[in-house]
Parts: C-alpha cells; structure tokens; sequence
C-alpha cells in the first residue's frame, strides 16, 4: 500500500479548487482517499492567507509514516516551510535530444558563430577606412 500526497479537484468548470489529500497510489485522482491535509484555491492572489491552508502537524505525521508527496504538492510545502524546497532533477538519457538533431544544433551554433565574427570583421573595417575617405575630399 503506497501512500501519495496529492491534489484532489474539486470546484465548478474553469474555477478549480484543489483538497489537498493522502491517498493511495491507485485510486483515482477524485476518488478515495485516507485523510484531508488542507486546500489550495489558485483563483486567490498569490498573497492571500486563504489560497493554500495545510494541516501542517498531519502532513509530518503521514511524511514520517511514508507517504510520498506528488511534485506539485511538495514544491507547495517547500514554500509553505513544512518539507524542504523541491529541486527539479536533471533530464534523463532517454529524454536528451537524439544523434541527429544534436548535430543539427552544433552546425547551425556553428553557422551563427561564423556570421557574428563576419558581423564584427565588418563592423571594424569601415571604420578605420573612414579617415582616408576625408582626406580624398579635402584634396
């Protein structure tokens, strides 16, 4: 029996509310669920002391138990203070983009690279030939 801490929705259509819940693994996101540890109301502002409302003494009960909080809750609790702030990890092989696509990148890299230098070379050469200009004028 694996444990998660999770949002359950709840609320009418485009007007989410979330209840903040311990559930098992397999039920349902709306479904079943052991406790209520709070809720979350993202209609509210950011700073409004009613948009995220944690029973913070039951969420270390059921972190020291065993339950697994989902990513979105556990970012939540990192600011809210009660777990540690949620690092997002690196992107795994599987997800790296492929042979083809990382030679594509370092050619066109490549290619940009060549047209700032050529950008610059042209950049500085008007310039020092500016002067010689004026003095075909005067003459």
């Amino acid at each position: 029996m694996s444990l998660r801490i999770r949002l359950s929705r709840g609320g009418a259509k485009k007007r989410p509310f979330y209840r903040i819940v311990v559930a098992e693994a397999t039920s349902p996101r709306d479904g079943r669920f052991v406790e209520k540890l709070g809720t979350y109301n993202p209609m509210l502002p950011q700073d409004h002391e009613h948009r995220l409302v944690i029973k913070e003494d039951r969420v270390k009960h059921w972190l020291s138990v065993g339950a697994q909080a989902t990513d979105r809750v556990h970012k939540m609790l990192g600011k809210a203070g009660v777990m540690d702030p949620f690092v997002w990890t690196e992107q795994t092989k599987k997800a790296a983009p492929g042979k083809k696509r990382a030679e594509r990148e370092a050619e066109e890299a490549a290619k940009a690279a060549e047209a700032a230098e050529k950008a610059a070379a042209e950049a500085a050469a008007p310039a020092e030939e500016a002067p010689a200009e004026e003095e075909k004028a005067e003459a």
